[in-house]
């Protein structure tokens, strides 16, 4: 099911100028920027200056102002294609590679049309072939919109299943990228969010308040921490330099009773940008129900994200983004279950303001803090007893704040970056269940060997009393009967509150030395949570370009260092010795989850072929000791 594209009711899109601010720098993405002159040095104000990917699809264009300066602000992580004309002049053209979000200042020169003299041009752009040691996909803007969305409230995981060649799909907007359920890390504007985003435990941020994405798999810089099979570093859209106001709306219905709207709004000046989104979505099909009629699976999704960004002066730029978001959705029923009426509410805000300050034109200096909380309730049918074969409650809370700082050094083929990681999750949990069917957990069995209610009969030396063939059940679990709603029992209840610390500090260089590239570097993480461990994790990349046949080979090698899940970390810990009454759910685990360590070995190619196309292929081994995979609920 497309609900974006089938049965499409309202589509209009009012974009109406966009002009980069020339005196604007990029918070977490890149800027581009210098000036234009004649063979004498006089500034060129009559230009057309065009920045392109052709193979990630990115354009801007602009003009310079009235000193000759222009500026590209929030451009993604990528090498580009620099385009100069004016009229009397010969075109000047030159390739760039943006990998820091330190400022490029270029002096661009223009000859004289007609004249002998050699324009200095680096490279035809003819191919942009991307010498990155670390395998990735980059999706722009342009292919964000065609994509499809088939699971609703849940776009920008499926935006990502549909553009990473090696995540594999999972059920309600899970997946598994490398074989590793949710191992995924986000990057957004340079907050990092290592919780599962998804509409079951999280909600996330709408994919079209996206700008960009960076999505690496293979050697991650020593940056990126925590879940590492998957880094999707983003960059969200900003009205910071808009001429104009622009935007979106659509409209949009489709099958299974579903409807809803995405709306964008962005405005700004050379100082100051605003960008809006407000999204909303109803479905009869909200979660991924295998049968071809949903039983109770309605769902509604609403989503706010906002984006303003700040010039305070030549070398100072503040940003701030704002999300909130709430998921409602009813629990499916099978055909045996349709008086029950289980329901979920996930309400989510984040607040996220970064700084930067430019010391120089090789010295950079961001600062990230950030605060973010995940409430999750889980509540039952109104009446308990519809519920089978047990009622469920849950209430918890997921608070994460912390602040992440990086001084990055750009200079003689080094791109240097170092800093720090710090950050505290909040954990509070509460949970209960009650068995309500009397078969599920039966005392005795009857002459033909089922299961048989019998109420009032909590003991098995008492069956045979209860009338002629009744046995004690084999599969009787004693743990269950203080819970067994139909035989006097009450609700079990369980209470859990644990902060969990964790500090990281990182360094990290990208060397260029002819066609080789270099990336080197050194992550140490500490980890304060039901376990107490520490790691030091290197990481190194290399790869050579092939000019004649612009080919890249590549490899890799990264120690990571995986922390457990916090949604439901608790609960899913709180089993065995001193854990949930005695083995009350037949777990014997008698220590918390620790935290998994991978070796991961990465080789593969890129071949450039023409100059629209380019063929990727990455090769992998890895070996995680204390490796966990789980479902939590």
């Amino acid at each position: 099911m497309d609900i974006k594209t089938t049965a499409i009711l309202v589509s209009s899109v009012c974009i109406l100028g966009f002009s980069p601010a020339l005196s604007a720098q990029s918070v977490s993405a890149g800027t581009v920027g210098g000036t234009i002159t004649d063979p004498s040095g006089a500034i060129i104000t009559q230009a057309e200056i065009e920045l392109r990917n052709p193979i990630t699809g990115y354009l801007q264009t602009t003009r310079p102002d009235s000193t000759g300066s222009f500026r590209f602000s929030n451009v993604p992580l990528n090498p580009y294609h620099l385009k100069v004309t004016a009229s009397g002049f010969t075109t000047a053209e030159q390739d760039i590679n943006v990998r820091t979000s330190v400022p490029s200042n270029l002096a661009v020169k223009l000859a004289l049309a007609g004249a002998t003299t050699t324009v200095n041009v680096e490279a035809t752009g003819e191919t942009l072939v991307e010498t990155d040691p670390s395998a990735h996909t980059d999706v722009n803007r342009g292919l964000l919109d065609k994509l499809p969305t088939l699971s609703p409230g849940n776009a920008l995981n499926q935006a990502i299943l549909y553009s990473s060649p090696s995540v594999a799909a999972d059920s309600n907007g899970f997946f598994h990228p490398l074989g590793d359920h949710a191992q995924v890390s986000y990057n957004i504007d340079g907050q990092p969010i290592s919780d599962q985003q998804s509409k079951l435990f999280s909600t996330q941020i709408p994919v079209n308040a996206i700008s960009s994405l960076e999505l690496i798999t293979g050697a991650p810089n020593a940056e990126f921490g925590d879940k590492t099979s998957l880094v999707v570093d983003a960059t969200t859209r900003s009205g910071l330099g808009a001429t104009k106001m622009f935007g979106s709306l659509l409209g949009y219905g489709s099958s299974f009773g579903t409807w809803g709207e995405d709306a964008t709004l962005g405005f700004g000046t050379a100082r100051f940008g605003n960008f809006l989104v407000v999204d909303g979505v109803r479905s009869g099909r909200f979660l991924d129900s295998p049968e071809f009629r949903p039983v109770h699976d309605i769902g509604n999704n609403q989503t706010v994200f906002d984006r303003l960004d700040f010039q305070l002066g030549p070398v100072d730029v503040l940003h701030l983004n704002l999300f909130a978001a709430r998921n409602w959705f009813q629990v499916p029923n099978t055909y045996d279950q349709l008086g029950q009426d289980q329901r979920q509410r996930v309400l989510t805000f984040n607040i996220a303001p970064g700084y930067q300050h430019t010391f120089n034109a090789h010295t950079l200096f961001t600062i990230n803090p950030f605060i973010r909380r995940d409430q999750v309730n889980y509540y039952p049918s109104g009446d308990i007893t519809n519920d089978a074969p047990a009622t469920l409650a849950q209430q918890r809370f997921l608070t994460n704040y912390g602040v992440k700082a990086d001084l990055s050094y750009v200079a003689g083929g080094h791109n240097i970056k170092l800093g720090t990681q710090i950050m505290q999750t909040r954990l509070k949990e509460s949970f209960n269940i009650g068995v309500t069917d009397p078969l599920f957990n039966a005392v005795c069995l009857d002459s033909e060997a089922n299961p048989a209610a019998l109420p009032a009969v909590t003991n098995q030396s008492n069956c045979a009393a209860a009338g002629a063939g009744f046995t004690p059940n084999p599969g009787f679990t004693p743990g269950l009967l203080p819970y067994d709603l139909t035989r006097g029992g009450s609700l079990f209840q369980f209470n859990g509150r644990k902060n969990i610390n964790q500090y990281a500090f990182y360094v990290q260089d990208q060397i260029t030395r002819g066609r080789f590239t270099f990336n080197v570097g050194l992550r140490g993480d500490v980890y304060y949570g039901l376990t107490t461990e520490t790691a030091a994790e290197p990481r190194f990349g290399i790869s050579y370009l092939v000019k004649p046949t612009k080919t890249v080979l590549r490899a890799g090698y990264s120690r990571t260092f995986e922390t457990p899940y916090n949604e439901n970390l608790i609960l899913s810990s709180a089993t065995g010795a001193g854990g949930l009454a005695t083995n009350v759910f037949g777990a014997f685990r008698a220590e918390p989850i620790k935290a998994g360590r991978r070796n991961q070995y990465n080789a593969g190619l890129q071949q450039g072929i023409g100059r629209w196309l380019q063929v990727d292929a990455d090769y992998f081994w890895k070996y995680t000791q204390n490796a966990y995979d789980f479902d939590t609920l």
